[in-house]
């Protein structure tokens, strides 16, 4: 079943009028009246529903059975990415999100390349939404991952997060690995910098504001690398995957 979010009130029984995108869509894959879909709203579950009516900008579904199956990691995870160069933040939003983490939070750091005025990162921001709810469509889940603004990484630190936050670091002498087997599941934020890494003076910033330092092991790994491995490491270890 082709799965959409659909950003509306949804129960049993009730009869939608589908979103144009949504109906766009529909109308591209050459559904038929009859044919069933998955919506869900982010609010928990999916919906199976029956298309009723479809045309090029239009769509009318019913709702017919709600589906209770999530698929959420059993623990809280964020990603703090440093922008990348070009197209890297979308590879690595679209994977952190198939891999289960709750949030993402860009941060702006001394190395990063790309520098964002304010238009340019609210424009961002509305692209990275995007791939977000695509790919919470692809992979199954029913809820949305949050998107913070774009901020500075030293003040961001100065905010207050529940989550612990793991600072991934050549400098390290303990792996998140080797952390991670002596540490029960709980909330985490895993930082990681742009290419070339955070500079020593936001490390020991970091450090200094509760951070804890830990290694991705004896290789360096790219940012685009670092944060999934993580990731997956975690899930792996708390049970996630």
């Amino acid at each position: 079943m082709p799965r959409f979010y659909c950003a509306l009130p949804l129960h049993v029984g009730a009869t939608i009028d589908l979103p144009e995108e949504i109906a766009h869509h529909l109308f591209v894959l050459r559904l038929q009246v009859g044919d069933k879909i998955e919506l869900f709203n982010g609010e928990g579950g999916s919906y199976v529903s029956v298309l009723n009516e479809i045309g090029k900008k239009r769509a009318n579904a019913e709702i017919k059975l709600h589906l209770t199956q999530e698929c959420e990691l059993p623990f809280g995870l964020s990603l703090a990415q440093a922008l990348p160069e070009g197209s890297k933040m979308d590879w690595i939003i679209e994977k952190a999100v198939e891999l289960g983490v709750g949030s993402i939070q860009p941060l702006a750091a001394q190395r990063s390349v790309v520098k964002l005025n304010a238009e340019r990162a609210e424009k961002k921001a509305r692209h990275w939404q995007s791939i977000i709810t695509a790919a919470s469509e692809q992979c199954g889940r029913n809820r949305i991952a949050q998107l913070g603004e774009l901020i500075d990484v030293q003040k961001w630190l100065q905010q207050q997060d529940m989550h612990k936050r793991i600072l991934l670091t050549p400098r390290a002498n303990q792996s998140l690995a080797d952390w991670a087997r002596h540490h029960p599941p709980q909330a985490v934020t895993i930082m990681v910098g742009p290419e070339g890494g955070f500079s020593e003076a936001e490390e020991d910033f970091a450090v200094q504001h509760g951070a804890m330092a830990l290694s991705m092991g004896p290789r360096i790994l790219r940012t685009e690398t670092a944060g999934l491995s993580a990731i997956a490491i975690l899930s792996s270890a708390w049970g996630g995957m």
